[in-house]
């Protein structure tokens, strides 16, 4: 009888190990799951990231927009009067005698 409770034995203690070996990857993939770099505590960061990028985004294309706005109307074959002759003053410092200037101030 001795034989079959030392084999119960062989056979019960690799089986621990594997459960204590489980348990441990369960403790650690729980740990990383609450503080790791993409866990719970991270979430509200990772949140207002999102959001002052999306701010920024949005700031980007507002003046994409307006710089591709300004491209199209320097066009070379239908280039608009006005923003040709405000750029052509502003660059040469030119104003006609007859013209007043007024600065505003931004």
């Amino acid at each position: 009888m001795a034989q079959p409770r030392s084999l119960y034995s062989r056979l019960r203690l690799p089986a621990r190990r594997s459960e204590a070996f489980a348990l441990a990857a369960l403790l650690v993939m729980t740990g990383l799951a609450i503080a790791g770099p993409s866990g719970l505590f991270a979430w509200s960061e990772t949140l207002q990231l999102r959001d002052a990028r999306e701010a920024r985004l949005a700031k980007l294309e507002a003046e994409r927009d307006r710089l591709k706005n300004r491209v199209e109307l320097l066009d070379p074959a239908n280039a608009d009067p006005d923003l040709a002759g405000e750029l052509v003053r502003r660059q040469m410092g030119v104003v006609h005698p007859d013209e007043v200037v007024v600065k505003l101030e931004d």
